[in-house]
């Protein structure tokens, strides 16, 4: 998942470095301005000692580029776009990123370049009688709230691809909202007890000598220098604008024809996918697999101009024909096209039944397990409803614990069976997790069958199979009702291993994919070939009498099963 933080070009990794640098300056800088909140000494204490870093050569070096850099990048993303169209929490960080040189020009040249250029004592006081009782506080806490929200919506934007990131989301907002809050009643609270200390006549010409305050020359060459760099602002702003509408100019002279059938006509650059033009024109396009080939929810049927595209890739081909796709089908993920076309959609998005990323299905490599309870027709027959439901609740208390307790889900239950999944980070993981609960719950089972023999009641057996491969985790079900749920061939491999353990009398058949993945070295293991049905290829697996049995193989210390 490290790699994945870091996917992307060499200008977007630099991005997110110097968007990483300039967030703990600001961090850090905003915990100073709290400080105000419990003493004056504090706030100083520890400006002092970010100045120590933040004013060396070496501190001040990757700081300002950190700076220039994010802010020249941005600007070089916008007006590379190929569209303005973007999620609401893209463009809010673009808005924002573009009014906070509006202010953060003015305190830098006030702070920074006075004390450089004038030698003046820019410590917090400073800056606050600068701007105390006027609107530049407000201002300047405005700035604030807009470097904190942008640099919010980037970290979430960023880490949103780690795994533990979602879990800790509701801990971090609470961080979010506290440190502006800190800051804020920080600079309240220091603001009114300076700016009374300085209406002391006495006391604001030891201010005025303290701080080394600039003269009226001094200032006037701030605010020039102050309107120079804004003017630069703008003038990066203008040449954005113009490189974005030029180039937007020069691609739709270089552009094709689309013609949806029941829907509009659009005018997109060559080059783009048909996916990528409806997309960048607002055009509903169903593409569950996000444009990758890898399923057939975005086709079309070209009916004008299929003479004129490229034959399918292997790619395309391969997906093509698994759904017979008549002729004439493509999908627009595949295909590029350079002539106008005229294509209808197979699948389009109704209206207001808009799915989240979650229903889109997300592909995965994890290890599953099948579960089902051997004869319970026959234990059940002739009992009354409520002594069924009470037995598979006692049942699945007992067995669950063992599977949820190694990372499992239980993905459902099917009367007197489950199918759990073990969403792991990656396949070797999964596996252990899954050989590991299957011996757990074989020892979670012989308890129960302990206290089942108790109750002079029948011992309770099961089947287990266990497998890993490509699994579709994904909301299945009608819109607004869709339940995340697994789908996948592994799905049906388990299932038929699982069914094959009856006639072997076998607690539990486990698949050499999974072995293989955990690390278990199979070679001196009883591996057989199971023809299952439905799966094309035999699938070899070893067989055990119980569960347990996998202690063994993992390391794992048999625990005493009490009395």
């Amino acid at each position: 998942m490290a790699s994945a933080l870091w996917q992307g070009s060499w200008s977007t990794r630099l991005r997110i470095a110097s968007g990483l640098v300039l967030f703990t300056f600001a961090f850090f800088h905003f915990v100073n301005i709290g400080l105000g909140l419990f003493h004056t000494d504090y706030l100083h204490g520890m400006q002092d000692g970010r100045h120590a870093v933040t004013r060396h050569l070496l501190g001040s070096t990757l700081l300002y580029l950190a700076l220039l850099t994010h802010a020249g990048l941005a600007l070089v993303s916008v007006a590379r776009r190929r569209t303005l169209r973007m999620p609401f929490s893209v463009a809010l960080q673009v808005t924002l990123g573009l009014l906070i040189p509006l202010k953060l020009i003015s305190h830098i040249v006030q702070t920074r370049f006075a004390h450089e250029i004038f030698n003046v004592n820019d410590e917090m006081g400073y800056i606050i009688i600068l701007m105390w009782p006027d609107s530049t506080i407000w201002m300047q806490s405005l700035l604030l709230l807009l470097v904190w929200i942008h640099g919010c919506i980037g970290l979430h934007m960023w880490l949103r691809l780690t795994r533990w990131w979602r879990r800790c989301v509701p801990y971090l907002i609470g961080i979010a909202v506290f440190v502006p809050s800190f800051a804020l009643t920080g600079l309240l609270t220091e603001g009114r007890r300076i700016w009374s200390d300085f209406a002391d006549e006495d006391l604001r010409a030891q201010y005025i000598e303290h701080y080394n305050w600039p003269s009226s020359d001094a200032f006037q060459t701030m605010f020039s220098v102050t309107n120079n760099a804004m003017v630069a602002f703008w003038a990066a702003l203008a040449a954005t604008a113009l490189y974005y509408v030029g180039a937007k100019i020069w691609r739709r002279r270089h552009s094709v024809r689309v013609r949806y059938v029941d829907g509009p006509e659009v005018t997109s650059e060559k080059g783009m996918t048909l996916l990528e033009m409806s997309q960048a024109n607002g055009v509903p396009h169903t593409a569950l697999c996000g444009g990758k080939g890898r399923c057939t929810t975005c086709r079309v049927i070209v009916e004008d101009g299929a003479d004129r595209l490229p034959q399918p890739s292997a790619v395309e081909a391969r997906s093509l024909s698994a759904v017979g796709a008549p002729n004439g089908t493509r999908l627009a993920c595949q295909i590029r096209p350079s002539d106008p076309l005229t294509v209808f959609r197979v699948f389009r998005p109704e209206g207001g039944r808009n799915r989240a990323h979650a229903s889109q299905g997300q592909e995965r490599q994890l290890a599953v397990l099948f579960l089902d309870m051997r004869g319970f027709t026959a234990r059940t027959t002739g009992q009354l409803p409520y002594d069924i439901v009470f037995l598979l609740n006692r049942f699945f208390d007992a067995i669950v614990p063992s599977i949820t307790a190694d990372g499992g889900v239980v993905d459902k239950y099917m009367g007197d069976g489950l199918l759990a999944v073990f969403e792991m980070p990656d396949a070797a993981s999964s596996a252990r997790a899954g050989l590991k609960a299957a011996a757990e719950v074989s020892r979670a089972l012989q308890r129960f069958n302990q206290q089942l023999k108790a109750e002079n009641s029948p011992e309770i057996r099961i089947g287990m199979g266990l497998h890993l491969g490509d699994l579709v985790l994904g909301e299945i079900g009608a819109a607004g009702h869709a339940a995340r749920t697994i789908i996948g061939d592994a799905v049906n491999v388990a299932s038929r291993l699982e069914a094959e353990t009856k006639a072997l009398k076998a607690e539990l058949l486990v698949s050499q994919a999974v072995l293989q993945a955990a690390g278990v070295d199979c070679a001196q293991l009883d591996l057989r070939p199971f023809n299952l049905r439905g799966v094309a290829a035999a699938v070899s697996a070893l067989a055990l009498p119980h569960a347990v049995d996998l202690d063994g193989l993992l390391g794992i210390q048999e625990q005493t099963i009490p009395a």
